[in-house]
């Protein structure tokens, strides 16, 4: 059946409605191990990159005109799919707004070893650890794909990666590398080490300017929260403390910093 024949959902206050918007919560996005993936940027890059994962699509009749190419996709992948009326989308949506489009796709995170397998003899990777704002996640993930990073490593303490405001910062990058979860801050050192992978502490107390670090080889960014950074012991965990040189801010915020850090290790030599 094309996507233009798709039943029509009218009634916000109906169940599948319901448990549409039921993913905006943890405890179910846990509970059923799936999320919400919100606007057609997004839809497209699920798509594109995991479609096995999607599980159902969501549309207005605008968005099914405006958008032809996740149409076919959709269609493609055989994703089932619903066209809804404005009001139902905005019941479903966590912005109210989604633009037209949602979808629900199974979690899209990997086991650690599968993610530490990707950094591979040269690559680098980001370690997120006790972060706790969505935005600076989500921005820290995109900058993550924009810069060839080979993984993105997320301590069990940090902020679910398949929440829908972090979903929205990702902007689809989600879905563009290997993304491991739920791991506690020391295993997750350990592992790197383990796999030989350098550990380089971003923060401001570090003794190395960035543009004197030795990004050579496989290695990992080391992020801390948002309000006081990385605890003492991460900071003797890591190989090196760096910290980036800056002229008239006090400091950077997370999502700026790690985006800096990343452009260092992709223009390497």
């Amino acid at each position: 059946m094309s996507a233009a024949d798709a039943p029509l959902l009218v009634t916000p206050r109906s169940e599948r409605v319901r448990q549409v918007a039921a993913l905006g919560r943890r405890a179910v996005r846990d509970r059923s191990g799936t999320f919400l993936v919100e606007g057609p940027q997004a839809v497209r890059e699920l798509l594109t990159h995991a479609a096995g994962s999607a599980r159902a699509c969501y549309l207005t009749d605008a968005a099914l005109q405006r958008h032809p190419d996740i149409v076919e996709a959709v269609e493609a992948a055989g994703v089932p799919t619903w066209r809804c009326t404005d009001e139902v989308l905005a019941a479903m949506g966590d912005t109210g707004a989604p633009q037209g489009m949602v979808a629900v796709a199974d979690r899209v995170d990997v086991p650690l070893d599968v993610a530490l397998d990707a950094v591979g003899p040269a690559g680098f990777a980001v370690v997120l650890t006790h972060v706790r704002d969505p935005g600076n996640a989500g921005t820290v993930l995109r900058g993550a794909s924009a810069f060839g990073a080979a993984a993105v490593l997320v301590s069990e303490a940090s902020v679910d990666v398949h929440n829908p405001k972090v979903v929205r910062s990702t902007v689809g990058a989600l879905f563009h590398l290997p993304v491991s979860v739920g791991t506690p801050a020391a295993e997750l050192l350990a592992a790197c080490r383990a796999r030989g992978i350098r550990l380089l502490a971003a923060d401001a107390s570090g003794g190395t300017p960035l543009p004197d670090a030795d990004l050579g080889g496989p290695h990992a960014w080391v992020m801390g929260n948002e309000a006081w950074g990385l605890p003492p012991e991460v900071l003797q965990g890591c190989d090196d403390v760096v910290s980036i040189p800056i002229s008239r801010a006090e400091s950077l915020n997370l999502a700026m910093a790690a985006t800096v850090c990343l452009h260092a290790s992709a223009a390497r030599p």
